[in-house]
């Protein structure tokens, strides 16, 4: 990668050439009409910012501490699977550009790297682990014990999939597996010896989150909430932060933007535990806007992607960098020494 991308946008354009299109589909596409894909860009843009003005307030502060992990800048690696299809290195260069940037990476429980050799790869990486609870609760405890064998430092649930999202492009291709010699490394079964396949099942309930809450001793993040009755019920179920997603607009097609449904479920618990939000975040003024409106800090899974499709570690380092540089520009020019003094009146909706 020689050229300048001085955009996210950019990233996905040099990946879009790159990549195989089944494969760059599959990693851009959503549900349905992916109406739900549009809307997280689009509610965005139609946030307005409103700076303040003669604060002297010098280059601004951006890290951030949740539950025990910190990290430079208030954004993270959301889980994504599948990175060797971007990459050979797959979650490996993206570890290690996540550890260069001093940042969080979430590791995808459909990574093709096992977790293990991701942590191997990326000496003084910081790791949550991302996990779709197995109906097999065996199986599920068995990967629980990997992640924190491998140092992961709380444990990401993705609640928003008891079936799988229908994405016609997907259909269209034919892609419905990873090509020869790919697979889903954390799925492997010892007992077996062979890689399970990841089973979305509708009786995960409120019971499987006491019973990992009784597994580990992680911080569990409830990844996929959108309802501030959920948000609510999380709290009693002692669970240590929340995660507002709509999986990127994978799964059910027509739930609204995550940046729009982001301040009630701040509202619903009240500062209790930290609230985290993806989807539609491509500039460091996306950012800004989120944690103004209550979030404790972002993630981004496509832009990290583009990344590494466009130019390996190195793609994603310059992603991350970009970012970070986008969040003190923004901060800079909002008149903030720190994201902790963004607040909901700096945001006006147009």
């Amino acid at each position: 990668m020689t050229a300048v991308l001085p955009a996210i946008r950019d990233f996905e354009a040099a990946a879009r050439a790159r990549l195989d299109p089944a494969h760059y589909d599959y990693f851009a596409c959503g549900a349905g009409d992916e109406v739900t894909v549009k809307a997280n860009e689009a509610a965005f843009a139609r946030l307005a910012l409103l700076p303040r003005v003669l604060r002297g307030a010098g280059s601004p502060r951006i890290g951030v501490t949740l539950l025990g992990s910190r990290a430079a800048m208030p954004v993270l690696v959301a889980p994504t699977a599948f990175h060797r299809l971007a990459d050979p290195e797959g979650e490996k260069a993206t570890a290690r550009a996540a550890a260069a940037a001093e940042t969080v990476m979430i590791v995808s429980m459909a990574a093709t790297v096992a977790v293990e050799d991701v942590v191997a790869a990326a000496p003084g990486a910081t790791l949550w682990f991302q996990l779709y609870v197995q109906p097999d609760m065996a199986f599920t405890e068995a990967i629980v014990r990997r992640a924190e064998a491998a140092g992961c430092a709380a444990l990401v649930v993705t609640v928003d999939s008891p079936a799988r999202g229908r994405r016609d492009q997907d259909v269209r291709n034919g892609f419905d597996d990873l090509p020869e010699g790919m697979r889903c490394e954390n799925l492997r079964d010892d007992d077996r010896g062979t890689v399970r396949p990841i089973v979305m099942s509708p009786v995960i309930s409120w019971e499987h989150v006491d019973l990992l809450r009784r597994m580990t001793r992680l911080p569990i993040v409830l990844k996929g909430v959108t309802h501030p009755a959920d948000a609510r019920l999380a709290l009693d179920h002692g669970v240590s932060a929340l995660y507002v997603s709509n999986h990127g607009g994978r799964q059910l097609d027509g739930v609204p933007a995550s940046v729009d449904l982001l301040p009630e479920i701040v509202a619903a618990v009240g500062g209790a535990v930290p609230v985290l939000m993806d989807g539609g975040i491509r500039r460091g003024t996306d950012v800004v806007k989120a944690m103004a409106l209550g979030a404790s800090a972002v993630a981004v899974g496509r832009p990290v992607i583009w990344g590494l499709a466009a130019g390996g570690e190195c793609g994603v380092a310059r992603v991350l960098g970009l970012l970070r540089d986008e969040v003190e520009h923004a901060l800079t020019l909002c008149g903030l020494a720190s994201t902790h003094d963004l607040e909901p009146g700096l945001v006006r909706r147009c």
